[in-house]
């Protein structure tokens, strides 16, 4: 998973489970309705689950948990947010494969040191259904496939934009890299004045109380619309190139603890907080994957079953019949710039392909095949043969600031898609008192 769709998912992600989920609430006769999401509805109880679940991370960070009104507010506000992703997410014909399913709970497993079965035993002493865990990571899934169609796949990064990028690098004489935290009030697409007022208004009382010394976490947790609200707001490590020149002008001559001023963006307001700096030294060397593929494409005349169908054929023909890659991806490989070469990418820096690829091909060793990958081009069969460490050069530089400024974008495309999704969503908060 890419760093922008981590950011993105931040608190809820695949990597971010752990097996001591709380057990679920008393079950009641009737479960009454907290919101309705298009034609959809989130339970009281659904809402009780999470709310427990959100209180045992903030534990667990050591951070102040916010009244339990202004929480449960924030957590339906997240979970009405994910839901209609997820309904937009199927209407727009994504589908995930169990075998992608198996390989994240695999992936759960081996981060919490556990076998699958250890993990299922674990997750039953907790009262949680393994169907139901494994719903969630399909729901996951689908959203950031989502994210990776019509967002990550559309962003273009201009040659005037990459010399810009390091233009400013050269002005800083050195990489610099902020730890920031971020707390962000939105405004909706069309607001009116008196909404952007009230959401000003909002933003400067959350700046106020930081300037008294109250936790950013704790606010992040009971006023920010980010992601990332309910984990402290906090964004990690980014270097210059992955902040919006907005927010790099107003963070970089803080002092660590500081805070911003309230920036406004089409969005909405936001709050940064400088948790610490440093300059980073450049890499020397890179890591470079030399890779072939075979693609096929969906069509009219090609499903997408049919697609998977070919390519798991083709696959049993090169591991049992031991036929060659090369000749089976003349033949049918529809990537016509590949295709003459036996499948042939050449030598593949990180960041050359799009994040679906980049990941299978990155968990390959030398001559190994893939499992049948998605990608937004179409079904690829992946095979890495050979890796190379290579030196660092100025065609690489660019490539990297290429890369940064691409992330960079990404989030704030990110943003505005998921703004989009949720102001389109037709929904109803009932009272939770």
């Amino acid at each position: 998973m890419n760093s922008t769709l981590s950011k993105f998912l931040a608190g809820f992600l695949l990597a971010g489970y752990t097996v001591a989920v709380p057990a679920a609430p008393e079950i009641r006769t009737i479960d009454q309705i907290a919101a309705i999401v298009n034609d959809e509805v989130i339970t009281r109880g659904e809402l009780e689950l999470r709310y427990q679940t959100v209180m045992r991370q903030l534990q667990k960070q050591s951070t102040q948990p916010p009244p339990r009104e202004q929480l449960l507010k924030q957590t339906l506000e997240r979970m009405v947010t994910e839901r209609a992703l997820l309904q937009h997410a199927r209407s727009s014909g994504i589908r995930v494969d169990p075998a992608q399913i198996e390989r994240a709970v695999q992936r759960i497993a081996e981060q919490n040191k556990l076998s699958v079965e250890e993990l299922k035993s674990a997750l039953a002493r907790d009262g949680v259904s393994f169907e139901r865990f494994r719903e969630n990571i399909s729901n996951e899934i689908l959203i950031a496939r989502a994210r990776e169609r019509q967002v990550e796949s559309k962003l273009n990064v201009s040659d005037a934009e990459v010399e810009s990028y390091l233009q400013t690098q050269a002005r800083l004489g050195q990489d610099e890299e902020f730890n920031l935290s971020h707390i962000f009030v939105a405004v909706p697409e069309n607001a009116s004045p008196e909404q952007i007022g009230a959401r000003r208004e909002r933003a400067q009382n959350v700046l106020d109380e930081l300037r008294k010394g109250a936790g950013f976490a704790q606010l992040s947790a009971s006023h920010s619309d980010a992601p990332n609200a309910l984990d402290g707001g906090g964004l990690g490590w980014r270097n210059a190139g992955q902040i919006p020149s907005l927010f790099l002008d107003a963070v970089r001559n803080l002092k660590p603890g500081q805070t911003t001023e309230l920036i406004k963006s089409p969005n909405g307001f936001h709050i940064l907080m400088l948790n610490d700096k440093r300059g980073k030294d450049a890499a020397t060397v890179i890591t470079q994957t030399r890779v072939r593929h075979i693609l096929i494409k969906p069509s009219e005349l090609t499903s997408e079953s049919d697609a998977i169908n070919r390519l798991n054929q083709i696959r049993e023909r090169i591991e049992q019949g031991g036929e060659k890659f090369e000749n089976l991806a003349r033949q049918f490989s529809e990537d016509a710039g590949s295709a003459a070469k036996g499948g042939e990418l050449g030598w593949v820096n990180p960041g050359d392909t799009v994040p679906e690829f980049e990941r299978a091909m990155s968990a390959l060793k030398p001559g190994e095949l893939s499992q049948i990958v998605q990608t937004p081009f179409g079904w690829h069969l992946i095979q890495v043969l050979e890796r190379r460490e290579q030196d660092v050069t100025a065609e690489r530089q660019r490539l990297l600031a290429r890369q940064a400024i691409r992330e960079r974008k990404a989030d704030e495309a990110a943003e505005d898609w998921v703004r989009q999704i949720r102001d389109q969503a037709y929904v109803e908060l009932r009272p939770l008192d």
